[in-house]
């Protein structure tokens, strides 16, 4: 899985008539062992603390390329922040969002996607795409 995105990327790049960096690589290899919903500026941290000639900039690029590839989507949870999260082909799932600790996890529910659909073909509407976001206190902040 994770060659296949290194893949989908660079052939990108080569489309793009992008040259592949070692900064690119970085980033890319990192991004893909990364199993959280980063934030451009956590994945910045985590990687100076590495790589310290790797700026803010190409950081925020490359995540827009990742982007562009294909191999990741942005998120937005109404705290400001763009986030970043890998996209695996045939592969949905929801979010619940804690609103104090800010820690996402990932759900998946057969039967909401039912319902959503049935609610959906009951409109005569197509849905193409979506996404469920439900927002409250994880357990460790309910305590």
């Amino acid at each position: 899985m994770k060659q296949a995105k290194k893949n989908i990327f660079h052939d990108y790049i080569v489309r793009e008539g992008l040259k592949t960096t070692q900064q690119r690589e970085i980033i890319l290899e990192f991004f893909l062992s990364s199993a959280k919903h980063m934030s451009i500026e956590e994945l910045y941290r985590e990687l100076r603390a590495k790589h310290p000639n790797i700026g803010y900039a190409t950081v925020c690029r490359t995540l827009k390329l990742f982007a562009g590839s294909g191999i990741a989507r942005e998120i937005h949870i109404g705290d400001g922040q763009t986030r970043y999260e890998h996209i695996a082909d045939g592969e949905h799932h929801d979010h619940l969002v804690c609103t104090r600790c800010g820690k996402i996890a990932e759900f998946e529910n057969k039967t909401i996607e039912k319902l959503q659909a049935a609610v959906a073909d009951s409109y005569g509407f197509l849905i193409e795409s979506h996404k469920l976001e439900l927002y409250g206190l994880c357990a460790k902040c309910r305590r």
